[in-house]
């Protein structure tokens, strides 16, 4: 019984399979970080005189940076994607194990950035419903 192998290995360049994984991830975190820091500028100089009323600018800075950050991780998912249906011979994503190094690597790249971006939209939400120091408190 000859085994063939079940996969056609395409050459993938390390750091183009990892840009999934750690791309999400620094969109994630980046965005907490950033919306952090805009809410912090914008509200605290009036939030010690009882008014918390943010300036427009710091509005459109929220939504500038997540919308920026939530396009990369699109892109990261986008190419992890693309990495998996290379290295997989699966084609649905149902049914898909990380059988190979290179394959696992790619497909947690495609899981993070369903995961992670689910949770920025999820952030982002709020810009626009609330005002953005309401949201704060």
């Amino acid at each position: 019984m000859a085994s063939e192998p079940t996969t056609r290995v395409a050459p993938i360049r390390p750091g183009r399979l990892w840009f999934g994984v750690a791309a999400s991830a620094f969109g994630w975190f980046g965005l907490g970080f950033a919306e952090m820091f805009i809410n912090w500028r914008a509200c605290m100089h009036n939030e010690q005189l009882g008014n918390a009323s943010s300036h427009p600018s710091a509005t459109i800075a929220a939504f500038v940076v997540s919308f920026v950050l939530l396009a990369l991780v699109a892109a990261a998912g986008i190419i992890s994607f693309i990495d998996w249906r290379r290295l997989s011979s699966q084609r649905s994503l149902v049914e898909a194990e990380g059988r190979g190094h290179l394959e696992f690597v790619a497909l947690v790249g495609v899981f993070f950035s369903i995961t992670l971006g689910a949770g920025m939209v999820w952030m982002t939400l709020p810009l626009f419903i609330l005002r953005l120091c309401a949201r704060v408190r």
